[in-house]
C-alpha cells in the first residue's frame, strides 16, 4: 500500500524531536553538580530546568528541519506531556507530513500516546481504511525498539537546559523580547566528551550517550529564559537537525488519550516491513 509509506515520515520527525531534546532531570542535575560550573548563568539555567520540568506538560509550538529530508521545516503545535512518559497531541501541516493522500484538510491531528502514533485521516471508500478516521502505528516500528524506549524514559524536553551544565563556554547574549516577554538569551555547545569526563554513574552516561549519538556527538543550545525562570524558547542544533520549541504555556493541559479503537486501523506491520526493507537497502 503505497500511501501508507507516508505515515513513517511524520513519525520520524516527532521521534527525533522527542528523543534529542530529552534528558532525565536527575541525570542533568548530577552532571551540573559534578562539573561544578558555578556562576549566575548556570544557576539561571538550573532554576529554569527545575521549574519547567515540574509542570509535566506544556502547550508548545515546534519547528523541525532535517537536512536528510531537504531541510524544509515541519511545524507541530499543540500539547507535549512528559510527566508520565512522552505524549503528544499536535496539529501539523498535511503536505509537510506527506499525508495528503489520506487527508484533504491542510492540517491534520497527530497523537503520540501509549507507545503509538495516531494520524487523523479521511475515511476511505474502500480497503483497510474504509470508514476509519485514524491510522495507528507503534512508535517502535518507526524509531526502532531502542529509540522508542529512549523516547519514553527521556521524555522531558526542558531538561536539556542542564546539559549546558557540562559546558564551559555558555554565553549570556543579553536581553531581548520573545513572544512578548523580556528574556535573557543563553548559548552553549555540549559534546559527548564532556559527559564522559563528568562524575555521572555508568547508567547515567549510557543514557546521555544515546541522546548525543542522535545529535551527532555534539549539540548547540540557544535558550531564552524569562523573568519567572521559565524557558520561552529553545533551539537545538546537531546531527543535521535543527529543532525550535516555543513554550506557550506550562501545565494545566488536557490529558492526551488514544482515539477509539473501533475508529482506528493499525498499520504497524506494514510500516515495520517498509522500515526493514529501507534499512536493508542501505
Amino acid at each position: 500500500m503505497k500511501h501508507l509509506r507516508s505515515v513513517a515520515w511524520a513519525g520520524i520527525t516527532v521521534a527525533a524531536l522527542t528523543a534529542t531534546t530529552a534528558c532525565s532531570a536527575d541525570t542533568a542535575r548530577k552532571t551540573a553538580d559534578a562539573v561544578g560550573h558555578a556562576g549566575s548563568v548556570m544557576a539561571a539555567l538550573t532554576r529554569a530546568s527545575d521549574k519547567a520540568s515540574g509542570f509535566g506538560s506544556a502547550e508548545v509550538e515546534t519547528t523541525t528541519a532535517i537536512q536528510a529530508t531537504g531541510g524544509k521545516p515541519i511545524s507541530m503545535d499543540g500539547t507535549y506531556s512528559w510527566g508520565d512518559g512522552a505524549a503528544l497531541d499536535v496539529e501539523m501541516d498535511t503536505v509537510a507530513a506527506n499525508m495528503q493522500a489520506l487527508q484533504d484538510d491542510p492540517t491534520l491531528t497527530m497523537k503520540m500516546v501509549d507507545g503509538a502514533y495516531y494520524y487523523e485521516v479521511d475515511p476511505q471508500p474502500r480497503g483497510p481504511l474504509k470508514g476509519k478516521h485514524w491510522v495507528r502505528v507503534d512508535v517502535s516500528a518507526v524509531a526502532g525498539k531502542a529509540g522508542a524506549e529512549n523516547m519514553d524514559t527521556n521524555a522531558d524536553p526542558t531538561a536539556g537546559l542542564k546539559y549546558l551544565g557540562t559546558s564551559r563556554n555558555v554565553k549570556d547574549l543579553g536581553s531581548r523580547t520573545v513572544r512578548g516577554k523580556r528574556v535573557t538569551h543563553y548559548r552553549g555547545t555540549v559534546g559527548a566528551e564532556q559527559i564522559e569526563r563528568s562524575k555521572m554513574t555508568p547508567e547515567e552516561k549510557k543514557l546521555a550517550r544515546k541522546a548525543f549519538a542522535l545529535g551527532g556527538g555534539k549539540l548547540t543550545y540557544d535558550v531564552w529564559v524569562d523573568g519567572r525562570d521559565l524557558p520561552v524558547r529553545m533551539i537545538q542544533d546537531g546531527g543535521g537537525m535543527r529543532v525550535t520549541m516555543d513554550f506557550v504555556k506550562f501545565g494545566a493541559t488536557k490529558p492526551i488519550t488514544a482515539p477509539p479503537a473501533a475508529d482506528t486501523v493499525d498499520v504497524t506491520r506494514q510500516i515495520e516491513k517498509q522500515r526493514a526493507a529501507a534499512l536493508g537497502a542501505q
